[in-house]
């Protein structure tokens, strides 16, 4: 348990985040039925500048490309950027782990 909470908050919150997207039914968005953290939306206006990237993520993990552009053009860009920063933290975190057991095994 120790190692796991030194994992970067942020790499956690990626990562989950991610993968709740890919788990999303994309069938919902259709209909008009799904949940916004939205403020915008959640206050009545019609237009917010992101609305959308959630779906436009959750359509191109199921395949859906034409789709997730239809619901925002930044989905893809979105994933590959969140994509690289899930492997920048990754590789930093194993940096420092790998540091850290070779400097242990100095010790001993």
């Amino acid at each position: 348990m120790n190692r796991l909470s030194r994992i970067p908050v942020e790499l956690i919150f990626w990562i989950a985040a991610l993968v709740l997207l890919a788990a999303a039914d994309p069938a919902h968005h259709q209909e008009g039925k799904h949940f916004t953290f939205c403020p915008l939306a959640t206050i009545g206006l019609g237009w917010c500048p992101g609305c959308g990237l959630g779906r436009s993520i959750t359509q191109l993990f199921h395949g859906h490309v034409k789709e997730s552009l239809h619901y925002h053009w930044l989905g893809i860009p979105a994933v590959l950027i969140i994509g690289y920063r899930i492997m920048v933290l990754g590789r930093v975190h194993l940096k420092r782990e790998i540091n850290k057991n070779n400097k242990e095994k100095d010790y001993v």
